[in-house]
């Protein structure tokens, strides 16, 4: 009984083991790393990977994916960036455009995001386009916008710099002290975002809806559900988180370039899989996508930290990522 006890406690903490196991392994080779400025880089670093992962969680819980997703944050960003430059900055991408209120660019990046996830929302519920197809060719699009957008004159596709300090040091590098420790605000905004995340998942019709229709479609269409309608809100839902990360990306990192995103959306879909989150849909939690996102930074930074090669880093993720999948179709065959 007990044994039968314990292993059902790693199987339902399984990532939250991992996790501390290799926070462990690593501070015991360079106990440093449990220092305060260590924990702020992984949590930094997080941040943004939170977001698009959160968005992407939406779509793989009904069943679907979404490869537009990294495309999606470098567009936002890129939009964001081009109208938050100082007004004495040399190569601005709108020369004569005043300094506007930085919310309105949100806004706008925001708004845009949505679009996207709007219109892929309607190509899967309307048309009836397996999401990896609609999203597959969202994503190229976008980019392709993204880049005549970024090559307009007189920008001519230089990256964009000499972002203003009130939109980056609130969306990207700033931070809030709190009894003598600082907390960057792209974590709190993290924080913020994974909370309404949870609320929806677990508290609202449409989250309950959306675990409905990862578990079976055709069963939540006999229950009266609009599947169609649903859809389209959740992948809207999904493209407005994406544009909020592009804005916090190009905050961060003091500028956008139409290559901002490229391969994010994998790195999302990677972690909400090793998160919990099933491939086959209907499961998943918003703390197994943040666990899954913090495995994936310890493992970059952390490996990184003690110097260990970037080629084993790719294999060690390559590995957990096969391994929860396996775990993952074990379980869905054991049910069946």
């Amino acid at each position: 009984m007990e044994t039968k006890r314990i292993q059902s406690f790693i199987s339902q903490n399984a990532i939250y083991i991992v996790l501390v196991l290799l926070i462990v392994a690593i501070a015991i080779y360079d106990p440093s790393f449990l220092g305060l400025n260590p924990l702020r880089d992984v949590l930094n670093q997080s941040s943004t990977r939170i977001i698009i992962a959160l968005g992407v969680a939406f779509i793989l819980i009904t069943g679907g994916t979404d490869l537009s997703a990294g495309r999606i944050v470098g567009l936002t960003a890129v939009v964001s960036a081009s109208m938050l430059q100082v007004t004495d900055y040399s190569r601005r991408f709108f020369p004569n455009l005043g300094e506007i209120n930085f919310l309105l660019p949100i806004g706008l990046a925001i708004l845009v995001g949505l679009i996207f996830g709007l219109i892929n929302g309607v190509i899967v519920a309307k048309f009836k386009v397996p999401p990896f197809i609609a999203t597959l060719g969202t994503m190229v699009a976008v980019y392709g916008v993204n880049s005549l957008y970024f090559d307009m004159d007189p920008n001519n596709s230089q990256p964009i710099g000499g972002l203003r300090d009130d939109f980056t040091k609130i969306f990207g590098t700033g931070s809030i002290g709190f009894g003598g420790v600082s907390i960057p605000n792209i974590v709190l905004i993290a924080i913020a975002v994974s909370i309404l995340v949870w609320v929806i998942f677990n508290k609202t019709k449409l989250g309950k809806n959306m675990y409905a229709i990862g578990g079976n479609q055709q069963a939540a269409k006999v229950s009266g559900i609009n599947v169609g309608k649903n859809l389209i809100y959740i992948y809207s839902i999904a493209g407005a988180l994406y544009g909020l990360a592009g804005v916090i990306e190009a905050a961060r990192t003091g500028g956008a370039t139409n290559n901002y995103g490229n391969m994010y959306e994998l790195d999302a879909i990677a972690a909400c899989v090793v998160g919990g989150v099933s491939t086959t849909g209907g499961i998943g939690t918003v703390p197994g996508v943040v666990t899954g996102v913090l495995i994936f930074t310890v493992i970059n930074y952390g490996l990184t930290f003690i110097g260990v090669s970037p080629y084993w880093q790719l294999i060690i993720k390559g590995s957990i990522i096969v391994a929860a999948v396996a775990f993952d179709m074990r379980k869905y065959a054991a049910k069946r």
